[in-house]
């Protein structure tokens, strides 16, 4: 144990040469205040990443069809692959999925139509869809309710729309709910109003958006059987790579497209996308904490270096001690205290105002609007703890070479030195 006495002389040394320790603890300071920034920063952007695509499934799948690239079974290549009512059936019937959303939307994929209230009007998606499509992209009702299976059943003209979409045809004091919208002179009644958990390009595509039953876009569009296109959630113990497959594979023995034909149907695996981005941030974050402890690495070299400097100095002194009967381990104890009490309280320092510099950034982050790709780092206790562990971990081992060589002096040979 150090008593007090040996701590007073600790911080009596470091008093001694004052600019010396001070530009020796700058270097520790530094260190872990660049620890601490990149370590924000690389969590700040996978927070950004994180709001672009909150409430997304993320071991959703998406099928569309296309063109054959080959002929099967008497039929020519470059046909078109057009989905039909009979493959939700069929594919309701896949074993290990959970929730299966048939989608259409009017004009094709990504394409606006027109919406009118009240003498205004405007460019937005319409899409026809299923209850289930809530459990693909939840949407954040704020109002009213959402599509349900009586709609379906009933082919009800009714709408859930977007904020956005109220924000531009509504007037302020104007309560959506109950009103008509006419879509492509088909007026339907507003159930429902929901906002977006997403932000920046995709969440204002997504409150721009109006959800009509899937069977009444169908009826009221002309669009016969139609199904542009599949959005699919597995259940938890089934991969969305599985998934996949077992629905390529039963919408290709439907439309008799060929077993090797990739190029007839069309699929987005989101499980396998979230995977690589998952893969990307550790890697992002293992890269940001060795460039930071190697940057505080650099600066606990400086600190054994001095310590070198300080034992070559203090030879006399500690061959003194020795010959009045101090022991090695009590030579090692007092330099690797020094250089410990050195370390950490540079390195926490450091770590106030590294905490202090994300906090800053916190505050400045709704001063840069929704499209700045990045979100609030999540700097917490464990964070703080470990980089205080660091410290106090490199202060030990900042001591130890020159602990090493203040033990090997002999009494004799350190009398003599001048």
């Amino acid at each position: 144990m150090i008593d007090l006495d040996s701590w007073q002389e600790v911080f009596a040394t470091l008093r001694k040469n004052k600019l010396r320790t001070a530009l020796t603890g700058l270097g520790v300071f530094l260190g872990i205040v660049i620890l601490m920034a990149m370590v924000a920063f690389g969590r700040s952007l996978q927070a950004g990443v994180q709001k672009e695509i909150a409430g997304f499934a993320t071991n959703a799948v998406f099928v569309w069809g296309q063109r054959t690239s080959e002929p099967f079974a008497g039929l020519p290549a470059n046909r078109p692959i057009e989905f039909n009512n009979g493959d939700v059936e069929a594919l309701r019937r896949v074993d290990g999925i959970e929730y299966l959303a048939p989608r259409n939307q009017l004009g094709g994929f990504m394409r606006g139509s027109v919406a009118k209230y009240g003498g205004k009007s405007g460019s937005f998606q319409v899409m026809g869809d299923y209850p289930d499509v809530q459990h693909v992209d939840a949407p954040l009702m704020l109002a009213g309710r959402f599509i349900d299976d009586l709609d379906i059943a009933e082919r009800r003209k009714v709408t859930v729309i977007g904020k956005g979409i109220v924000e531009q045809l509504f007037p302020e004091d104007k309560n959506p709910i109950g009103e008509y919208v006419e879509i492509n002179g088909v007026y339907f009644q507003v159930i429902g109003v929901f906002g977006s958990r997403q932000s920046g390009e995709n969440g204002e595509r997504k409150i721009t958006t109006l959800h009509v039953p899937f069977s009444t876009f169908q009826q009221a569009f002309h669009m016969g059987d139609e199904v542009h296109w599949f959005a699919i959630v597995g259940r938890a113990t089934e991969s969305a790579a599985t998934i996949e497959d077992k629905v390529r594979d039963v919408l290709r023995k439907r439309h008799k497209i060929a077993p090797d034909d990739e190029e007839a149907i069309g699929s987005f695996n989101a499980g396998k996308q979230f995977g690589k981005m998952t893969a990307l941030f550790m890697v992002i974050n293992f890269v940001m904490w060795t460039a930071g402890i190697l940057t505080l690495a650099a600066g606990v070299i400086g600190v054994s270096n001095i310590m070198l400097i300080s034992v070559r100095e203090r030879t006399k002194e500690i061959g003194v001690r020795k010959a009045l009967g101090a022991r090695p381990l009590t030579v090692v104890r007092m330099i690797v205290a020094e250089s410990t009490v050195l370390t950490v309280i540079a390195g926490y320092l450091g770590l106030v105002a590294g905490v202090g510099l994300v906090q800053g950034w916190i505050a400045i982050l709704p001063m840069l609007g929704d499209d700045v790709p990045f979100g609030v780092p999540d700097i917490n206790f464990t964070l703080a703890l470990s980089a205080a562990t660091v410290i106090a971990v490199f202060g030990i081992f900042a001591g130890v070479i020159p602990a090493y060589h203040a033990a090997k002096i002999e009494p004799v040979e350190a009398l003599r030195t001048e």
